[in-house]
């Protein structure tokens, strides 16, 4: 499928002077420097729910699937067969094989590494968990857990499961609350945390918590609901997240070592039911996003752009949509503030999951359904 279009500010979202940190949902008819005419193709279809994806230095996309199956997909589009070596993984629920991305020196090593949800001996349990292994042809081989979350739980859902290596080369896990709220908290639990490592799982010798007692030394900030979306911000080097809020509330976070984001003590957003969670949007010592989504939209995968083919485009946040389908994009001015929004792919009606910039500066997202496609948006001819 293939076709062109002129994508339009469908959701413009623009801060007044001196707008405070509960003006960053307003809205307004303002117009800024016109989008992109962007062409949409299938690159490819067929894969059972598409979680995570990164691009191979000879331009192949390695891929993973929900159902615990992990694929390397040619510069046609052409699905190989499922990888060997890959664990058993727990797929109930919002478990599964979940992200994957490359060691820094991938090019002298091949190594890999992975996410998923580890499958217990009770089956009732489950715990997010990291793996490394090298790719060689199609198999991995010396494939070895590095780090697992150091509590099980019986929830099936919110295991955030986002990696972006620093710039030093130490890992980010993202790591959601499994529906355990009330220990989000607690820096001796991995609920609702984002925890840095090295390559062989060992706690990053500058983290913030390393030396406190009461607090596991692998934490490098917590209050978060759920990460599904994390990136290295190209010029900081800051770890930028989106949140998958609750009924409201989804964010988009500067993730800083040692901060505080607030869950569930403060929150833009309410339960399900529609019962409030908290009265507080703001807490002294609790971070604030730099921007927030209600009502949600469910937020997954996240790029923040730098290439060439859409010159407007450079330095703005993509969030994948799962609830309001769509690819949504954030302008940000020169001190982070938000300037603008837009809905792009609306008329794909697709749970987007996962977001990567390919070598040309071509942006592919997967779409999250058991026939899956890799999105591959262009500028239009």
């Amino acid at each position: 499928m293939k076709r062109t279009l002129t994508s339009i500010l469908m959701a413009l979202t623009l801060l007044p002077a001196g707008a405070d940190e509960t003006d960053k949902h307003q809205t307004t008819d303002k117009k800024v420097q016109p989008s992109h005419d962007i062409e949409i193709k299938t690159f490819t279809q067929g894969l059972n729910q598409p979680w995570g994806m990164t691009f191979l230095p000879d331009g192949r996309l390695l891929v993973t699937e929900k159902a615990g199956r992990l694929r390397i997909i040619d510069i046609s589009g052409v699905a190989s067969k499922p990888i060997e070596g890959v664990p058993p993984v727990n797929t109930k629920g919002q478990g599964g094989l979940l992200d994957v991305v490359l060691d820094p020196n991938y090019a002298d090593n091949q190594t890999i590494y992975f996410s998923y949800a580890k499958l217990e001996k009770d089956e009732s349990q489950s715990r997010t968990a990291v793996a490394k292994a090298q790719l060689q042809g199609n198999n991995l081989s010396n494939v070895r857990q590095i780090w697992q979350q150091a509590q099980s739980h019986r929830a099936g859902y919110h295991y955030g499961s986002r990696l972006v290596f620093d710039r030093d080369g130490y890992l980010f896990i993202t790591l959601g609350d499994r529906g355990n709220k009330e220990e989000v908290q607690d820096l001796s639990t991995h609920f609702g945390k984002v925890v840095r490592i090295d390559t062989n799982g060992k706690p990053a010798p500058d983290n913030p918590f390393l030396n406190q007692a009461s607090a596991l030394p692998d934490i490098y900030s917590y209050g978060h609901r759920n990460i599904q979306g994390a990136f290295l911000h190209p010029k900081t080097g800051v770890l930028w997240g989106n949140e998958h809020g609750p009924r409201g509330g989804d964010e988009i976070n500067e993730i800083k070592s040692g901060n505080n984001y607030g869950w569930p003590v403060i929150t833009y957003g309410i339960n399900y039911n529609g019962t409030p969670i908290t009265d507080k949007t703001a807490m002294e010592g609790m971070e604030q996003p730099v921007h927030y989504w209600d009502p949600s939209i469910a937020t997954s995968g996240m790029l923040i752009y730098t290439g060439d083919a859409f010159p407007n485009w450079q330095g703005d946040v993509f969030t994948g949509a799962l609830k309001l389908m769509h690819l949504n994009r954030v302008k940000l001015d020169a001190n982070n503030k938000v300037v603008a929004e837009e809905r792009l792919l609306l008329d794909q009606k697709q749970r987007i999951r996962a977001i990567e910039q390919g070598p040309k500066g071509h942006i592919y997202v997967t779409t999250d359904n058991s026939e899956g496609q890799i999105l591959k948006i262009s500028p239009a001819q």
